[in-house]
């Protein structure tokens, strides 16, 4: 099993080239970035884990730039969005930071995308609470077509794109790409239509979930190996992960506190023994 690892980035914790050679040298498989471009302090939006919202959610670095930076000092370490909030983000301009970095980090880059919790959030971009779903989606889709082999049109919902040159090209045609949210039949049919992959968060209930996401992938006419479910922001330990590993998890993304290099290190000392 591959294990990955998270953490909030900010301008307070460890530094993203810091950590991301720390990673490689323990052996952990990759480093997954949240998003959050800003948070409105009038907002009436609970935080889903419940209590106050913790301070680092307003701090967060931009992942693709901390990931381009992990990407420049590594060589094996993978890069991920956990995840990119793709409703919020002009896609032709997405589309292209995306298939840069992956160009650049020869094909590491998995792109994780989600919806979102925040509204008020979503509404200083612009996006429609009750609609941000499908815009999403409408958005992934002009990206594939960015991303063809030659020049492809796109006409969506609620955007198009010319035929257009658009270089770079990911590496592999497209990035790996996973879909965070909770289990639900019109997410895992979505996820087998345009996706790679679901990235539960916390990994709770995947005895009953997986199966069902299964089931709608083969319904798809995916192939079943070519599914992957990757459990994220995990608090690990020994019995957890060997329950993942017997549903056929491939790899898990084990959730690092946003902290400073001492307490981080000394975290990934600790994890170092599931690797």
């Amino acid at each position: 099993m591959r294990i990955a690892t998270t953490i909030f980035l900010t301008d307070e914790t460890i530094a993203p080239v810091r950590l991301a050679r720390e990673l490689e040298q323990r052996g952990f498989a990759g480093l997954y970035l949240p998003e959050h471009t800003h948070i409105p302090v009038e907002r009436t939006t609970p935080f889903p884990a419940g209590g106050d919202l913790p301070r680092e959610y307003g701090r967060i670095l931009d992942p693709f730039v901390a990931l381009a930076q992990a990407a420049a000092v590594t060589d094996r370490l993978a890069l991920a969005t956990g995840v990119t909030l793709i409703a919020q983000h002009d896609p032709i301009d997405l589309a292209k930071r995306v298939a840069t970095l992956d160009h650049l980090s020869g094909g590491r880059f998995t792109f994780g995308i989600g919806f979102g919790w925040n509204k008020e959030e979503a509404a200083d971009h612009g996006v429609g609470w009750t609609t941000r779903r499908e815009l999403g989606w409408d958005r992934l889709a002009l990206m594939r077509a960015l991303w063809a082999p030659e020049p492809t049109l796109y006409e969506g919902e609620f955007a198009s794109v010319r035929p257009s040159e658009a270089h770079p090209k990911p590496a592999n045609g497209a990035p790996r790409i996973l879909v965070g949210g909770g289990a639900g039949p019109k997410l895992f049919a979505r996820i087998a239509e345009q996706s790679d992959g679901w990235l539960p968060i916390g990994g709770r209930g995947l005895g009953q979930s997986i199966p069902v996401l299964r089931k709608a992938w083969e319904s798809a006419g995916r192939p079943p190996e070519a599914l992957h479910v990757v459990p994220y922001a995990v608090r690990p330990d020994p019995g957890k992960l060997a329950h993942y590993a017997d549903l056929g998890v491939e790899e898990v993304v084990l959730q690092l506190p946003p902290g400073d290099e001492t307490e981080v290190l000394r975290t990934l000392d600790e994890f170092a023994r599931y690797v």
